[in-house]
């Protein structure tokens, strides 16, 4: 928010106070300044100056010889000038040897000017020390003086003092902060509002801006209607009729406050509209009366398909979602966001309404969303505008209507307001709760004294505070904390000292075991070629339906958000699967040919009335259109887990609805499900236009790590050498790879490992059949294992697996 320092000054008594000072009592208020414009830093030594002579040059037919009397700095200063607008008695502006001024070439509107430096020269023959200036040279236009765009020289009042700095009187000696207002400080956007918060901190006075009016009840309208259908988006809608408007420039003091925000000024009429909304924070609308079709004012939902074209002339289409303005026919306005083409202020405009409004924030901010429209004013809206400064706009609107001399009152005020008896809240607490919070002692009659500087009214019985809050302080909810907030900001967070916690200790750094073990769990991913990724923790029922889940799945009982960004954010994930899938999606349509993800982060599984339980989860994915990635690439990844925390996994066939019915196992671990993993269902692929066969898995972290070894166990590097042997058997198409690694360990506890490395069906083994090869590795124990053992040891595990699973061997 930018605010001139002038304006601040204006509304508020700071005389003595330095801008340090204010800067720093704006920081205690949680007003940070992020940047200081100077209006105008490259201008200077320019002076007021009066011509009492002046004649033709000699040797130029359009050239003048000036005398200029300066003040104190010069009372008899020839310059040469070219202006032909100069006259005997003109007071101007005089840039003397060393100032500098905006100049650019002859004829060139397209760069920007360049700041030169005045010094003496000849001109013709006739020495000039100086300058005479015009607006162009001082970087201002018509907007900001009028006279500055001339052709010639820019004129002064003749009551300015010679060898004056015209920088004061131009107001080119101000400075506009940016300040930034964060979301709990809504009644801080706007010039008033900083003023109240600093009229608090510093104890100075604050000036009110001047609402007074005086109504013309013979200027009424009574056709005019005014009528809220949707209370709950708009709770208070007030509108003023204006006749007999005469549309014109604004005085200079508004225009260029409004330069200086940032606005361009356009008519007085929208001027007022603009002004009002930077000084109360108040966003306004006027409407012209003539194009109100049927005098009437209706604020309701959009219909499905009505159409409005905004001020800026881009037409949307809307929804119910949306809050219209309506006259009798159509939208004439997009409530709190912009006013419509149809019904906008001109030249021609001679009765109108205004409009001050309080709209729901949470309904502007997804209309500003949904339609890709925003404005000062449905910013402002989305941080929240309250009821009571609603009413005050309006009447500091029609002030400056009576002021300005561009309109005539009526008495006709249409103010429809949903809860004007509405209570505000009231809070009830002690001093002894407030510095609990604080964490630091402040006398009981300081607390009081700052709460009713910031305009609380407060009920004193003892230790004990009854508190409410100003009107305009819609954000405060009822406790202490809102209380200790609002004094500690006040009285100086330098008073808070530096201590521990009661239970606090100190330390050694570094991390814990299980923040030791996330790390090696993250390494390791990315040793096995995986990318990290992070998402929001919000998915849409659309995802969910994306991937066929059925409408009984436990993954559809989801928390809904309250107030979603969209219907893309609407709910808390339950499953990461959708947005792996969506990850690989993105990356498949964007040319990556091989791709490995995954995500570390909570999924939300609702548990009654409480808080919902965060389970730690792990999101993988991968494809390779090369064909590099498998079911059994997959399964190494498992295996790659397994053994980095020495683990021992095993895998049992499952079906998900959106992964391939014959390539999907579960991952047990103790005997417990920790996980899955398979093949993406190729139409689900195909929807989502992954050219490769795509593979899907989640692992439950929080009972993974769970069974993780808090200690590191030593195990002393056998002299004998592992034996490796390969082993291919034929079995039934329905047994499984888990069934046989199993029944291998069981049948020699000298097996250290088995690996999968074949996979063959054809005819050679039969209809019904497949041929599986493993790789076995045998690790002796206090002695070396000699050939003739492995052979025992082979025929031991032949004829286990004959007897339990039907295998034999392949010939």
């Amino acid at each position: 928010m930018y605010l001139p320092i002038s304006w601040l000054r204006e509304l508020l008594e700071l005389d003595g106070v330095s801008l340090e000072k204010i800067e720093n009592g704006l920081f205690s208020c949680g007003l940070e300044v992020e940047e200081k414009k100077p209006v105008s830093p490259d201008i200077s030594g320019v002076y007021v100056g009066i011509v009492t002579h002046i004649e033709r040059h000699p040797d130029s037919d359009h050239m003048f010889v000036c005398r200029l009397d300066c003040g104190e700095r010069g009372r008899d200063i020839q310059i040469v000038t070219g202006a032909q607008n100069v006259n005997a008695g003109d007071c101007v502006p005089v840039a003397l040897e060393g100032a500098t001024v905006y100049a650019r070439k002859k004829d060139d509107t397209d760069s920007a000017p360049k700041v030169i430096t005045i010094k003496p020269g000849k001109l013709r023959g006739a020495v000039s020390y100086g300058m005479l200036c015009s607006g162009e040279e001082l970087g201002i236009d018509e907007d900001w003086y009028d006279g500055a765009v001339v052709d010639g020289i820019m004129k002064l009042p003749g009551s300015l003092t010679p060898g004056t700095d015209v920088r004061p009187y131009l107001g080119l000696d101000d400075e506009v902060w940016d300040i930034s207002v964060t979301a709990n400080l809504p009644h801080c956007q706007c010039a008033y509002g900083v003023a109240r918060e600093l009229s608090a901190y510093f104890g100075r006075r604050l000036n009110t801006p001047d609402v007074s009016c005086k109504p013309n009840k013979a200027a009424n309208d009574g056709g005019i209607k005014v009528s809220v259908s949707a209370p709950d988006l708009c709770p208070r809608y007030i509108g003023h009729y204006v006749r007999d408007i005469k549309i014109g420039k604004s005085p200079v003091w508004m225009r260029r406050r409004l330069i200086m925000c940032g606005l361009k000024p356009i008519s007085n009429i929208v001027d007022i509209t603009n002004y009002v909304l930077l000084e109360l924070g108040q966003p306004m609308h006027a409407f012209d009366l003539a194009k109100l079709r049927g005098r009437r004012i209706e604020v309701r939902r959009a219909r499905p398909g009505e159409r409005i074209v905004t001020l800026d002339e881009k037409e949307f289409k809307l929804t119910e979602e949306n809050l219209v303005i309506c006259d009798a026919e159509r939208p004439v306005a997009l409530a709190g966001i912009m006013g419509g083409l149809e019904s906008g202020i001109g030249e021609d405009t001679r009765d109108l309404l205004f409009e001050a409004a309080k709209f729901e924030r949470g309904n502007i901010r997804r209309t500003s969303r949904a339609l890709g429209q925003s404005s000062d004013s449905s910013r402002r809206f989305e941080k929240g505008v309250d009821e009571y400064t609603t009413r005050l706009a309006m009447d500091r609107a029609l002030h400056l209507i009576e002021k300005l001399g561009c309109g005539v009152i009526s008495a006709t005020d249409l103010d429809i307001w949903a809860e004007p008896d509405k209570p505000r809240p009231e809070i009830k607490t002690t001093t002894k709760a407030i510095n609990a919070v604080l964490g630091i002692e402040i006398p009981a009659n300081t607390i009081v004294e700052i709460l009713r500087r910031l305009n609380y009214d407060i009920a004193v019985d003892g230790d004990n505070l009854t508190a409410t809050p100003p009107p305009y302080r819609e954000d405060i909810e009822g406790s202490a904390a809102d209380l200790a907030e609002d004094v500690i900001k006040i009285y100086g967070y330098r008073h808070i000292t530096p201590r521990f916690m009661p239970n606090a200790a100190i330390t050694c750094g570094g991390y814990n075991r299980e923040q030791q073990n996330t790390q090696k769990f993250k390494k390791l991913m990315c040793a096995t070629g995986f990318c990290e990724m992070m998402n929001y923790s919000f998915t849409s029922p659309a995802e969910l339906d994306m991937l066929r889940f059925p409408p009984d799945a436990p993954e559809r009982n989801a928390i809904r958000i309250s107030n979603p960004l969209s219907e893309k954010y609407s709910i808390m994930r339950t499953t990461l699967a959708p947005t792996v899938v969506k990850i690989l999606s993105h990356n498949s349509k964007r040319g990556n040919d091989s791709v490995r993800i995954y995500e570390l982060a909570n999924i939300f599984v609702p548990r009654g009335e409480g808080l919902p339980d965060e389970v730690p989860t792990v999101g993988l994915g991968l494809y390779d259109t090369s064909g590099g990635e498998s079911f059994f690439t997959f399964k190494g990844v498992f295996e790659s887990i397994a053994e980095a925390f020495r683990l021992k996994f095993t895998y049992e066939k499952t079906t998900k609805p959106y992964l391939h019915p014959g390539a999907t196992a579960k991952v047990l671990c103790r005997g417990e499900e920790i996980g899955y993993f398979g093949q993406l269902a190729y139409d689900i692929a195909e929807e989502n236009e992954i050219a490769a066969s795509a593979y899907v898995g989640e692992i439950n972290y929080g009972k993974l790590s769970a069974m993780f070894e808090n200690k590191l166990v030593y195990s002393p590097v056998l002299p004998f050498r592992d034996i490796k042997r390969d082993l291919a058997l034929v079995a039934p198409e329905d047994i499984t790879c888990g069934q046989i690694e199993e029944g291998i360990r069981a049948a020699c506890r000298e097996v250290s490992d088995v690996r999968l490395f074949d996979v063959y069906r054809g005819a050679q083994v039969g209809e019904g059949r497949k041929s599986m090869a493993f790789t076995l590795t045998f690790t002796p124990g206090d002695r070396e294992l000699m050939p003739e053992d492995v052979d025992m040891f082979i025929s031991k595990i032949l004829r286990a697996l004959e007897y339990k699973l039907g295998l034999k061997i392949r010939s």
